[in-house]
């Protein structure tokens, strides 16, 4: 595709932009990728939390009469856990795209190199 009156790129110029573009790829990818395993530690604490003050609040409710309903919310504790289990499967979706692209990346980069250094086996032959 190039534009009027300009040549298209020749493989070595194309290999370079390629090697450009997965060079300003690679660490924003590395970047989402590690703030992705944070959030999903989160929000796997957070779950752990939720259920632990669920048992706590359903230990009291049925231990002691209390004078306010826990009830609406233990439910409503639920429902948080649920919401948190849904982020938590989104951010696990985005994590796998995240570790498809970088390995894609990684092999681009790889195959690359092998295409570009003169030593290697495949440049021998």
């Amino acid at each position: 595709m190039a534009l009027l009156g300009e040549k298209p790129l020749d493989a070595e110029n194309r290999d370079a932009v390629t090697r450009g573009l997965v060079d300003l790829l690679k660490p924003a990818v590395d970047e989402i990728d590690e703030r992705v395993k944070g959030v999903r530690e989160s929000q796997v604490e957070l779950r752990q939390q939720i259920d632990t003050l669920c048992e706590d609040l359903k230990r009291i409710s049925e231990s002691d009469p209390v004078p306010l309903e826990l009830e609406p919310y233990v439910k409503k504790l639920n429902s948080s856990r649920r919401r948190v289990m849904l982020v938590n499967s989104i951010l696990q979706n985005v994590q796998d795209r995240l570790n498809k692209l970088h390995n894609n990346i990684s092999k681009e980069t790889a195959r690359r190199k092998t295409m570009l250094d003169p030593s290697s086996p495949t440049h021998q032959k």
